[in-house]
């Protein structure tokens, strides 16, 4: 998964139409002429960069390469002008190593052009700079970079039991977006075996949709977060990022809104894939409540039975703290 970009958009010379838009749009800053800093300031909470903040540097000549490779040096971050090639980028960025601070960013015109800078080297620039001419598409832009985290490779696994696992703490997700039909979050007993546990997007004639919710299941279960991080669902609390995913794996952002633990009737579900992996995860005993299936639908925990197929990721086993680690492990 790549990690969300910093977007900036430059309103030089001062437009409070462009501002307002990339504002609603969720970028991380303006960049305006320090004159007009307090104007930006006056109409949203961000961050504000001037021209004296930045090394604007427009790469023509080797030379220019190592004015860039300077000014980081120094400890000052850098931003491409407009016409940079992916040679000189590639070149400056493996100079640059982890910055301290923003780093390395680039001037984007369009969408195509931000998605290319995000990838060069697989590492992309740390951040992106959207010119004007780029205000069709900047809320495309931020989506693209900031909301999608990529996909993960996600499979069939066949139910292998359903029974009753009496009452327990279990955690209900609610986010700050509108989930679709097919997606949720990935939960399991397991960090190496989860679910894709369906958001509740589905209407009945007893309960309203909650297409922002995910009942998620136990406490003690893992999820994905973005990252290549898990968590116990326990630890999830308002302003969490939690990852979104669906049924053709496809992820995006959500952040958590609030979380509801309440004490439940659960069901403990198992299920194994074709090569034999198993997995299980604690989920309470609701009509609400789904997986889902390999065409993307929800199917309830009530209905779910032993030989039906939903989607589940396997991955390796090994965590602390949520991250990855290489350790002979086991988890059940």
């Amino acid at each position: 998964m790549s990690a969300a970009k910093k977007i900036f958009v430059r309103a030089i010379p001062f437009a409070k139409k462009l501002v307002t838009l990339a504002l609603e749009s969720g970028v991380d800053g303006l960049l305006v002429e320090a004159k007009d800093a307090d104007k930006v300031t006056a109409l949203g909470r961000t961050t504000v960069l001037t021209p004296e903040d930045l090394a604007e540097v427009a790469i023509a000549a080797k030379a220019d390469e190592e004015t860039a490779a300077r000014a980081l040096a120094a400890g000052k971050p850098v931003s491409l002008k407009q016409g940079w090639e992916i040679i000189p980028v590639e070149n400056i960025l493996a100079q640059a190593g982890t910055p301290a601070g923003l780093g390395v960013g680039a001037e984007v015109e369009s969408l195509d052009r931000a998605v290319l800078a995000a990838g060069i080297l697989e590492r992309g620039v740390d951040f992106l700079v959207v010119l004007p001419e780029a205000a069709a598409e900047l809320k495309q832009i931020v989506a693209e970079l900031k909301l999608s985290q990529g996909s993960l490779p996600l499979e069939k696994a066949q139910v292998t039991a359903v029974r009753h696992a009496g009452l327990g703490h279990r955690v209900c997700v609610d986010t700050l977006s509108m989930l679709r039909t097919g997606q949720g979050m990935l939960v399991g007993n397991s960090s190496a075996f989860t679910f894709l546990v369906h958001a509740e997007t589905e209407s009945n004639p007893y309960v309203a949709a909650r297409p922002f919710r995910v009942n998620a299941g136990a406490v003690h279960a893992y999820c994905v977060r973005p990252g290549d991080k898990t968590s116990y669902l326990e630890e999830l609390s308002a302003g969490s990022e939690v990852l979104v995913v669906d049924a053709a794996g496809k992820t995006s952002l959500a952040t958590v809104g609030r979380v509801k633990v309440e004490v439940r009737p659960m069901l403990l579900i198992s299920a194994r894939t074709k090569d034999g992996r198993e997995g299980a995860v604690f989920l309470q005993n609701a009509e609400t409540i789904r997986l889902t299936t390999p065409g993307g639908k929800p199917v309830s925990v009530v209905s779910v039975k032993e030989g039906d197929e939903i989607l589940v990721r396997t991955d390796q086993a090994g965590r602390h703290f949520g991250m990855r680690i290489t350790e002979d492990i086991k988890e059940g």
